[in-house]
């Protein structure tokens, strides 16, 4: 479950919020509710939100201050002030997106896919399965061990997952491997070998042929563009 906190001085966006989490099925649980900034971030402090709902206008401390204070913290911004000013403030603080009061069913479960990385679905199982996926996907993922984690069997899994997410458990499997490892080549944090290991793949030659599958390119072709794109900008930074 993701461990969400949800800051704003109007008790009626957390029974909002917390209906949204319910009609979606989605694995949030909400494990603290602040009506200030100061509470907001000793919440944060104490209780290390994988993500808060935060609004801007709020008692002793407003919403970007508690951003500014709480460092690798994922929020949404929540307001009922449409301003490209805060909008943009709250974006060079790290939020992952920002809804508008009142706030809106289908806005709020896009907002939370992208800041949590995974998409939902309206199936508890299938969301449980994703979250595992997204959190595990440098392991050993196979159907056997996903029946007994969720009390069920593999061909079960298998037919749940096809109906909401229209498409097989090891196509998703490599596809959130093959989108972690562009992030992390395209940061050149590591060479090609280490990033095969850290996404899952034991095997070279299965990482490429996985990786051109989803990318269209080879993971040296990938890693080339970007030293290409970047020799550009450098150059372009030097004429400006």
């Amino acid at each position: 479950m993701i461990r969400a906190i949800i800051a704003d001085d109007e008790p009626a966006i957390p029974s909002m919020i917390a209906h949204f989490i319910q009609r979606e099925h989605l694995p949030i649980e909400i494990i603290g509710i602040a009506q200030n900034g100061k509470q907001a971030l000793d919440l944060i402090r104490q209780n290390q939100p994988q993500l808060v709902f935060i609004d801007i206008q709020m008692p002793l401390m407003n919403g970007f201050e508690v951003m500014e204070a709480a460092e690798n913290t994922r929020f949404i911004v929540i307001t009922a002030y449409e301003s490209f000013q805060n909008a943009q403030k709250a974006l060079r603080l790290g939020a992952r997106d920002i809804l508008l009061k009142p706030l809106d069913y289908k806005q709020f479960v896009q907002a939370v896919t992208r800041a949590v990385g995974w998409q939902f679905t309206s199936n508890q199982t299938v969301n449980g399965i994703l979250e595992y996926i997204n959190n595990n996907y440098s392991q050993k993922i196979d159907l056997q061990h996903l029946a007994q984690m969720f009390y069920t069997t593999p061909s079960h899994i298998a037919r749940l997952f096809k109906r909401y997410m229209d498409m097989s458990i090891v196509t998703y499997v490599h596809q959130v491997r093959i989108e972690r490892a562009v992030e992390l080549l395209r940061e050149q944090k590591y060479n090609i070998k280490e990033t095969a290991e850290r996404t899952g793949y034991d095997s070279l030659n299965n990482f490429y042929k996985y990786f051109k599958l989803h990318t269209g390119m080879t993971p040296a072709a990938f890693c080339q563009q970007k030293k290409e794109e970047n020799l550009v900008d450098t150059f372009s930074d030097k004429e400006t």
